[in-house]
């Protein structure tokens, strides 16, 4: 199999089932978004953090492969000819949702109750954390107006939305397990 296919040098990608898109459109802006916020959390999962987090972390890369390609699935396309499904790879799903929701309170049950906003910082793995938290969210919105023009899978938006929470908590868990301070926000008295 080749890297390069030259199909592309148009300015047009193809979206499973053949249908040929603009490289600026929205699903693919959605999908890409999605597959730059697996690259970062291929980076906290490469930081010295424990193998327990770095088993998790693995387990959210392969269902984020997962839901960019549920995202370049247009509707229309979803089936073939003869009715079967043109994805035949498990679907992010409730299971999914709930397994981040297990690690959220997981990790929360461990953490002092927040007080403050917390700012971005405190440790490179942390900082990390925050920065695939706001790529998860652009991917969220995104998601959301393909969602407006086209009827995605709902689990698909409910995944990312817990998704951001899971990272946030994850980089709370990650500053108390370093030993580093939370940043608060303490907005200053003018």
């Amino acid at each position: 199999m080749k890297i390069y296919t030259k199909t592309g040098d148009a300015g047009t990608t193809a979206l499973f089932g053949g249908t040929r898109v603009k490289k600026y459109n929205l699903r693919i802006e959605s999908y890409g978004t999605v597959d730059e916020l697996n690259s970062y959390i291929g980076l906290i999962k490469d930081q010295e953090i424990s193998n327990t987090i770095k088993d998790s972390l693995l387990k959210i890369q392969n269902e984020l492969f997962t839901l960019g390609s549920m995202l370049a699935t247009p509707p229309d396309k979803e089936t073939l000819k003869n009715g079967k499904e043109r994805l035949n790879i498990p679907k992010v799903d409730e299971n999914s949702i709930l397994y981040l929701e297990n690690e959220i309170d997981k990790m929360d049950a461990e953490l002092p109750q927040m007080t403050h906003f917390i700012l971005p910082g405190g440790h490179q793995a942390v900082s990390f954390c925050h920065i695939a938290r706001c790529v998860c969210r652009r991917a969220e919105r995104l998601s959301v107006e393909l969602n407006d023009h086209e009827t995605l899978n709902n689990d698909i938006l409910k995944y990312l939305n817990r998704l951001s929470d899971f990272l946030f908590v994850l980089a709370r868990k990650l500053s108390k397990d370093l030993l580093m301070e939370e940043i608060k926000w303490i907005p200053e008295k003018k």
